[in-house]
């Protein structure tokens, strides 16, 4: 399975009780497949995900495969501060059928790049699913510096990197460190999506 194109990150409908929406899940699932998207992003920053418990992830996950029915991939963010979170959370869909995952960078104590490589080689280990990194720094307080990425690209199943910096720059250099590798990168900002594109970026 290839990741590419436009993979929405999609909201985390809720009812008034605060629990997960299942009927408007489920139609606004069919919403993004019948607009032509590539794919389907759950539980990421548009998600809520830091706002959501395991039980409320796991049910909008099962909705959310359930309801795609094998249409496109379903990618799942899964991350967490700590490993061992990011480990059970991942093993837990990949259990439920998701497609493909994305780890979100540990955010609330940040981690040196040598933490960062280590977290995500661990999450790696501990699944068959290819992963996205997920570069949003102005959330966690924490950049996946391009010598990162360039060690990373060569795990198998971390296939890629969403970059929601805003700096075009940064997508630049991550294209430039995983040449030569099974890697894509994503602009995480609409203003860049030509450019990343252009520049041999795989999607947004």
């Amino acid at each position: 399975m290839e990741l590419k194109g436009i993979i929405p990150a999609m909201l985390t409908p809720l009812t008034v009780e605060q629990k997960v929406n299942e009927a408007v899940t489920r139609q606004l699932t069919n919403h993004l497949i019948d607009s032509g998207v590539h794919g389907i992003f759950i539980l990421g920053t548009n998600g809520e995900f830091h706002l959501l418990n395991t039980e409320e992830k796991l049910e909008m996950t099962r909705i959310v495969i359930d309801e795609v029915n094998g249409r496109v991939p379903v990618m799942v963010g899964t991350g967490g501060n700590s490993t061992e979170e990011a480990i059970e959370l991942s093993q837990k869909m990949e259990q439920l059928g998701a497609d493909a995952l994305s780890l979100i960078t540990p955010f609330f104590i940040p981690p040196t790049q040598e933490e960062l490589a280590v977290h995500f080689e661990k999450v790696a280990e501990s699944t068959s699913l290819p992963f996205l990194l997920y570069n949003i720094p102005a959330r966690t307080g924490v950049n996946i510096e391009p010598e990162t990425v360039a060690r990373l690209a060569k795990v198998p199943n971390i296939v890629g990197i969403k970059d929601s910096s805003g700096n075009f720059a940064n997508i630049e250099n991550y294209i430039n460190a995983a040449k030569g590798e099974d890697f894509s990168v994503f602009a995480g900002t609409d203003s860049l999506i030509l450019q990343t594109l252009q520049a041999g970026g795989k999607g947004a």
